[in-house]
């Protein structure tokens, strides 16, 4: 498991960049109400999707929460005044507080079902009746994108995925949150080559292949064997889900 205080600072380069958080911005105002007035961008991490979620919806009073210190700060500095620091299963706000709720490339983070259901539950909680809540789903099937690195890594020992479509949309639905959209967007510059990727398995990307480890060195050493070793593969394709809060009526 990453340790997200250390890769705060290279969290944005290593990910794309300000390319990739346009399109997962895009994506997501593409999900949400015109009219929003109060949005939650949970697991904000640096805020750089974050601030362009604000940008997109300039009425919105736009608020940012993320658990790990260092990237709180960094979110901080590009929305002053607007980030807490909070663990998105215990979020600091009453019921019905917000128009839309979002969580970018969070619920794959959880370390339990029970975690990534209690994620949803919370952001369900402080959604109004009507609200939207709008989340990725699928994020490390999204990195399959068929290449030869994919093939080589297709044997690791599978790691849970606590952000499976299907899951998230049984937890949405046990909270009263009920499907209203979907959405893709391209990763821009997140395409892997060999030799990246052998860099994120040394510094424990992979969750089942500890580094150092045996298994991760013979992994590493078949990555390396690969032909053109700087060259990117394909750009993964994310998806997002996006699910309403029944309004009251009565």
């Amino acid at each position: 498991m990453l340790d997200y205080d250390q890769e705060a600072e290279r969290y944005d380069s290593a990910r794309g960049g300000e390319p990739r958080a346009a399109a997962a911005a895009g994506a997501v105002l593409g999900l949400l109400p015109a009219d929003v007035r109060e949005l939650l961008d949970t697991g904000c991490g640096t805020g750089i999707v974050t601030r362009r979620l604000a940008a997109g919806r300039p009425a919105a009073r736009v608020t940012g929460v993320d658990l790990a210190p260092a990237m709180t700060r960094r979110a901080a500095e590009r929305l002053p005044g607007a980030v807490v620091r909070a663990d998105a299963r215990r979020l600091p706000f009453p019921d019905g507080r917000f128009d839309a709720v979002t969580s970018v490339w969070l619920l794959h983070l959880a370390p339990s079902d029970a975690d990534a259901r209690a994620v949803v539950a919370e952001c369900a909680r402080v959604l109004r009746p009507g609200g939207v809540y709008v989340t990725t789903v699928g994020k490390a099937a999204a990195h399959n994108v068929g290449s030869d690195i994919d093939a080589v890594l297709a044997s690791r020992p599978p790691s849970p995925a606590r952000d499976a479509d299907g899951l998230v949309t049984g937890y949405a639905a046990a909270y009263g949150l009920v499907p209203a959209g979907a959405a893709e967007f391209r990763g821009a510059g997140q395409g892997r080559s060999p030799r990246r990727t052998i860099a994120d398995l040394r510094r424990g990307w992979f969750m089942t292949l500890p580094p150092g480890g045996p298994l991760a060195d013979a992994f590493a050493a078949r990555l390396a064997a690969l032909p053109d070793q700087d060259r990117p593969r394909p750009d993964p394709v994310f998806r997002l889900r996006a699910y309403r809060r029944a309004a009251v009526t009565g």
